[in-house]
């Protein structure tokens, strides 16, 4: 048997970028072939879909887990590795996707709307893209970044243009069923109605829909019942239509009250996708008047009803009764609502210029470490990732970049002495000042720096946090 699922958790982890090549052609007679090693292909994408043939978020509840493939690594002869695949995962139409604070990320409305929720990580440069005057055959490669893995809330927010609200037991399922092609489950006992139902309603040329929310109490919008589940699946309905049963045998119920109990709990929800429910227009319909006892209380009340400005209509789902005015007067209202709201303008990209004075990384004092710095910054921390630290040559090449962006020039700005801890990304060394400018770099063999030969008598941690500190003072291409 089918369920029905609005609220899910979902780990979605992208695929790693594939490493890059290092190597070198080889041919006869070709001594000198360069470098010739490819770069490692970028990893998949999970990405969201709005599906319109997907109605529940079940499949999710059942397989939380999703990863995208891997890119592969490049090879020699220029051959790049391939990308990994995209990985689609098909969520309902209204699909809100939260993160684990519930700041809301993305609000998935319309088929073919696409969300990246985990970004596939970048392939590493092989040693030919790394090739420049000053490194005509590098011996390293680049790794691959790793892909992002994020924990996100998806959240089932019906799109409906009209919602039907009411107490348990008002006629809320039998009205949908009379009023459009839906077949929710009827019963005569509370609580019938479990999962919110849709039905499409046709009046004249005007089509909306309908949802059939199940029966709210008192309290329910600190979750009493099935309240804080459900309503918010009202959130995008542009007409709230009060069910109210006129034929209950409660004798402390009536029909004024039931309309002023529901209003205190939608006053007390605030939706989160903005708006106040407040605002939304109301519709009162008093049901079940084709009981003679019901009918008397329908037009006892109805004055009252209508004196608070709120249009009131008495219907019957046996007999069909004031169905059909029912019907327009719904349609007219979505029909003003859908005017008054602003056109759909495709969406456009932003540029924004990085400012003059942004350097692209901070420097910070770093609390875990007394006397440390902390930098931040998208390039240093990516640079640390793709950074094969069993490679001489490799962590050369990353104290050029480094000290290119300008790390060094604002660690010493900063205050920093000579020894002292700094953090990039999960990487921390001992920081030391560089040698004067103007010392020119001589190559030796690949994968090797003659700037960290004197570092073998230091232990392995030491020198691999020494070689971070180290740099050529050489004008190289920044890559």
């Amino acid at each position: 048997m089918s369920r029905f699922v609005d609220r899910v958790v979902i780990d979605a982890t992208a695929g790693s970028g594939g490493n890059g090549c290092a190597s070198v052609h080889r041919e006869k007679f070709k001594p000198l072939g360069g470098p010739d090693g490819g770069n490692g292909g970028n990893g998949g994408n999970v990405i969201l879909v709005v599906d319109g043939n997907v109605h529940t978020l079940l499949d999710f509840h059942f397989r939380p887990h999703a990863a995208a493939s891997n890119g592969k690594q490049g090879h020699g002869a220029n051959r790049d590795g391939a990308n990994g695949e995209d990985l689609e995962l098909h969520v309902p139409d209204g699909t809100v996707v939260l993160d684990q604070h519930g700041e809301i990320l993305a609000d998935l409305t319309g088929p073919g709307t696409r969300f990246v929720a985990a970004q596939g990580g970048r392939g590493g440069l092989g040693n030919a893209a790394l090739s420049s005057k000053a490194r005509r055959a590098p011996g390293f490669a680049l790794l691959g970044e790793p892909g992002e893995t994020r924990e996100l809330v998806l959240e089932l927010r019906s799109v409906a243009d009209a919602g039907l609200l009411g107490f348990p037991s008002a006629g809320k399922s039998s009205l949908i069923s009379v009023l459009s092609q839906a077949r929710p489950k009827i019963a005569d006992y509370p609580f019938t109605t479990l999962v919110p139902n849709l039905g499409v309603v046709t009046a004249g040329e005007s089509v909306y829909t309908v949802a059939d929310v199940p029966g709210l109490i008192p309290g329910a919008s600190q979750g009493k019942g099935l309240g804080l589940d459900f309503l918010r699946h009202i959130e995008r309905c542009s007409v709230l239509v009060h069910v109210v049963d006129c034929a209950t045998f409660e004798a402390d119920r009536d029909p004024v009250s039931d309309i002023d109990a529901l209003e205190a709990e939608l006053a007390r929800y605030t939706p989160a996708l903005g708006g106040d429910l407040a605002d939304r227009p109301r519709v009162v319909v008093l049901n079940k008047v084709d009981v003679p006892d019901a009918r008397d209380l329908a037009e006892l009340v109805r004055a009252d009803i209508e004196a608070r400005g709120l249009p009131v209509f008495e219907i019957s789902t046996v007999t069909r009764a004031g169905l059909r005015e029912l019907t327009f007067a719904l349609a007219k209202i979505i029909e003003e609502d859908r005017a008054a709201k602003p056109p759909v303008t495709p969406s456009r990209v932003v540029l924004r210029p990085t400012a003059v004075d942004d350097a692209g990384f901070t420097v910070a004092d770093d609390p875990e470490e007394e006397g440390g710095f902390l930098i931040r910054g998208e390039r240093p921390e990516r640079w640390i990732r793709q950074t094969d630290f069993t490679n001489d040559e490799a962590v050369g090449y990353l104290g050029d970049r480094l000290a290119r962006l300008g790390v060094e020039e604002a660690l010493a700005k900063a205050g920093a002495v000579p020894g002292c801890p700094v953090t990039i990304g999960d990487v921390t060394f001992e920081w030391e000042p560089s040698t004067p400018a103007g010392i020119a770099m001589t190559m030796t063999g690949r994968g090797t720096d003659p700037r960290l030969d004197n570092l073998d008598r230091l232990s392995a941690a030491d020198r691999k946090a020494a070689k971070l500190a180290r740099r050529a003072h050489i004008k190289d291409e920044d890559l």
